[in-house]
């Protein structure tokens, strides 16, 4: 029970000092970049109904989720992605409207997986999501959106690996795959394992343009004439060929914006998201293992909630993009004027007034009693472990 006491259970942890001042300055400047774009913000709760989570949905495993119960019975559960608990916002509050709907966020998910260890539970996110847009200017203003959004965290080096859901369940279709055949495949594509995807291919009886297709699933970084031989691969496959014409215009749009560099196609990238009905994208940077932003193109989650409106959105994962910059020895720059006020107990009125003055200015100040047994050079250090800027002493 002791033990209980001081420690937080797994997956979750406290964050303090220096570390909590480097993470709220860096969400501030994520929020700003997409107010920036024109987003407005909205707040949705923590707990939900879980119907809005549901399976049918196509967002987290119900075995992943935190469920709870009200007093009236109800299961409810703690939100683990804010696409669902937003579109089910839009729906209600914007039922009526034909003009698109910008919308930005930025609060904790929760998913209670034990797949890695050391993973967290809870994560902060910051993202937006384009409501009533079906075009490719829409992704492309997303993309532009993520690519800023990085750089302004002080980001440097990172990819943004960009598919289209529509290519994987083209495949799907086209193939004649029943869901258990699916389901070896996606996970053959989401360890990278393309030597087993080939090897799954040859047991398939497939034309030589859909085997084509399947084998360009390898390719990482796709180039311009890739897709043209993609789009010669699938003209007898209209699903599959939109999904390729789609990412062919996307990177027009993309040199437009500048961020070519930031950007790379892929094929084969897939989503546990089932909702995705277009363009998919992943953010990654050297120093964690994960991606730090995700997101993509769902014209269907809406219609689950009463609107039938296209959408498009991402979320970029605060705590990875916080592990990635340390270990990069990125520093967050977070600049602030602050003082420490050591004072003497006679001298209280005049701290108090020096203080009240310094605040008004902008500058954080902290108050201390002087204790007479420590020292100046022990204030000293204080400031300095609580990264103040200067100490200063006012005595009788």
């Amino acid at each position: 029970m002791k033990k209980q006491l001081l420690h937080t259970p797994d997956g979750v942890r406290d964050i303090y000092n220096k570390e909590c001042k480097n993470k709220l300055y860096l969400q501030d400047k994520l929020h700003k970049t997409l107010l920036k774009y024109g987003y407005h913000d909205i707040m949705t709760p923590t707990f939900e109904f879980f119907n809005i989570f549901g399976n049918e949905v196509g967002t987290i495993a119900s075995k992943d989720l935190y469920k709870f119960f009200d007093k009236e019975g109800n299961t409810l559960v703690l939100r683990p992605d804010f696409t669902p608990a937003i579109a089910r916002s839009a729906a209600k509050y914007y039922m009526d409207d034909d003009m698109p709907v910008k919308l930005c966020y930025l609060g904790n998910t929760f998913i209670n997986s034990s797949d890695y260890q050391g993973r967290l539970k809870e994560t902060t996110q910051c993202g937006a999501e384009l409501i009533g847009d079906d075009s490719i200017s829409a992704d492309a203003e997303i993309l532009s959106m993520v690519v800023d959004s990085l750089l302004e965290s002080g980001l440097k080096q990172f990819q943004i690996s960009v598919g289209n859901s529509g290519y994987f369940g083209g495949l799907i279709k086209a193939a004649g795959l029943l869901e258990e055949d699916e389901e070896q495949l996606r996970e053959l594509i989401s360890n990278k394992n393309f030597y087993g995807v080939e090897e799954f291919v040859d047991t398939l009886d497939l034309k030589d343009d859909l085997k084509g297709l399947f084998k360009l699933l390898g390719n990482f970084d796709i180039s311009d004439d890739d897709l043209q031989n993609a789009k010669q691969l699938a003209k007898n496959y209209p699903d599959i060929l939109k999904s390729v014409v789609t990412l062919e215009s996307l990177r027009e749009y993309i040199t437009a914006y500048g961020i070519e560099k930031y950007v790379s196609y892929e094929f084969g990238l897939i989503s546990d998201y089932k909702y995705y009905t277009g363009i998919i994208f992943q953010g990654f940077t050297y120093g964690t293992g994960e991606a730090i932003v995700k997101g993509g193109r769902y014209n269907n989650l809406l219609s689950h909630f009463g609107k039938n409106s296209p959408a498009i959105g991402f979320a970029i994962v605060v705590d990875q993009l916080m592990a990635a910059l340390q270990r990069q020895n990125i520093e967050i720059p977070v600049i602030e004027e602050s003082a420490l006020i050591v004072f003497e107990e006679a001298a209280f009125k005049k701290a108090i007034s020096k203080c009240t003055l310094m605040r008004k200015k902008g500058i954080n100040v902290e108050m201390i009693l002087k204790d007479t047994e420590r020292s100046k050079e022990d204030y000293a250090a204080y400031a300095v472990s609580n990264h103040i800027n200067k100490v200063e002493f006012i005595e009788e």
